[in-house]
């Protein structure tokens, strides 16, 4: 727990005092820091607007016309879905007390305690309100299984994402953040460094979207007809937006408005460009272009492998990031697919999988104590990543399958001919389209 002395703490207590108040009353009430709040304010609404947005978006414009609306649809059944599951008993799983090292207490289910005047403080966040550390937190479990859905598209019925998202968010997510981001989490305690969801976030979203592609299978005539995106500046917006909110993402996990908050923004913008110019550079050179969609697919990789690193390191750490992450992540885009048969749609593993990876194993390489205390080794954050990907990677494969041992998992033929926009919800995007 950061330990501050807050301005003017003293002179109010001794002021109640004197006018009869009980002082060991009011020193147990949290003194909230209104700058920090703020901030937290801030930064909840920039991740939310991450999904709801700009994965929509992003997502959407990527898809063949025909689906274009279905991955917008699932992704607000999903942010639904789990804010719910969170506020029953997600957040008491992940970032409780009084459970295991494992998992969480069940201290908070219904969101027990988070709303009126006795609100108290979390202990990674001890000067804003408990109720904005767990909205935080929810935009997070939102985006993290937003993203899975991107390795789905095209063929999941609508139904299976609800029941999914329910039980990936509860089972899969909230254990893995509670191993890594609450002080009695087994990865914790070794030292593991995640600031902002490298591991948590990236590496569990790509594994277990890979997962779930394997578990579906590939889209029709996936390998034989083209399968092109239908709207690119729909998507540069939807990636806009990410880069924007990314900000709020990582700066904000520094939980206060602070030079380490700052820090974290400003190593998110040099990773996000390195990642846009190596990318950039690696198409130049494998095709002689250099396209919209790459300029913005290398800065998502770059801002994807800072997220870990950008509370723990400087400028030149952020820079070197994210390069590395624009040309690994580049390859990976490239080759997985034909390399392997593996129908992920949109490229989650190949892009949130190996740059999550690229970031977690690099963050202690690049890490300075001038930032903030450096706990772990490559070795460190190497387990903890492993760890991650075969929980969260055999878990959803777990959970597709017995799920589909009681309804069918995706559409069947002709309602993929069609498209799931018509078949799914009735609606298109063009008459023609």
């Amino acid at each position: 727990m950061r330990l501050r002395s807050i301005p003017g703490a003293v002179p109010r207590l001794l002021a109640a005092g004197l006018a009869g108040a009980p002082l060991a009353a009011l020193a147990a009430t949290p003194a909230f820091n209104g700058a920090d709040t703020a901030w937290m304010l801030i930064s909840t609404v920039l991740v939310l607007l991450m999904t709801v947005p700009g994965i929509m978006l992003f997502y959407s414009g990527m898809l063949r016309a025909k689906n274009g609306l279905s991955i917008i649809a699932h992704t607000i059944a999903a942010t639904a879905v789990i804010t719910v599951c969170w506020a029953m008993v997600g957040y008491s799983i992940a970032f409780t007390s009084g459970g295991t090292p494992y998992v969480g207490g069940l201290g908070r289910v219904f969101a027990e305690g988070l709303v009126g005047k006795g609100v108290g403080a979390h202990p990674s966040a001890p000067t804003i309100p408990e109720s904005v550390f767990f909205l935080f937190q929810l935009s997070f479990a939102i985006i993290t299984f937003a993203l899975i859905l991107g390795a789905t598209a095209e063929r999941m019925r609508m139904g299976i994402t609800l029941v999914f998202a329910a039980l990936w968010s509860v089972l899969i997510y909230a254990p893995v953040a509670h191993w890594i981001w609450h002080p009695t989490g087994w990865l914790a305690q070794m030292g593991h460094m995640d600031f902002a969801g490298g591991t948590v976030v990236h590496i569990a979203s790509g594994v277990s979207g890979l997962a779930a592609a394997v578990v579906l299978g590939p889209r029709r005539g996936f390998g034989k007809e083209p399968m092109v995106p239908h709207n690119l500046l729909i998507t540069v917006l939807g990636a806009g937006l990410l880069w924007a909110g990314w900000f709020g993402f990582n700066a904000g996990s520094a939980f206060e408005a602070s030079t380490r908050a700052a820090g974290a923004l400003l190593a998110t913008q040099v990773a996000a460009c390195a990642g846009a110019m190596l990318w950039g550079f690696c198409e130049f050179m494998r095709r002689g272009q250099w396209s919209v969609l790459g300029s913005m697919t290398g800065a998502i990789a770059g801002l994807i492998a800072v997220t870990p690193a950008s509370g723990f390191v400087g400028v030149s750490g952020a820079l070197a990031i994210g390069s590395i992450a624009g040309i690994v992540c580049f390859f990976a885009v490239v080759g997985f697919k034909s390399a392997t048969g593996i129908d992920d749609s949109l490229d989650v593993f190949a892009l949130h999988g190996v740059g999550g990876m690229v970031g977690t194993l690099l963050t202690p390489v690049f890490a300075t104590a001038a930032v903030a205390p450096v706990t772990a080794t490559v070795v460190t954050n190497g387990i903890g990543a492993l760890a991650v990907m075969a929980y969260a990677g055999v878990g959803t494969w777990l959970l597709l399958r017995l799920i589909g041992l009681v309804v069918p998992l995706r559409v069947d033929a002709e309602e993929e001919k069609v498209g799931l926009d018509i078949a799914q919800h009735g609606e298109m995007l063009a008459p023609n389209a």
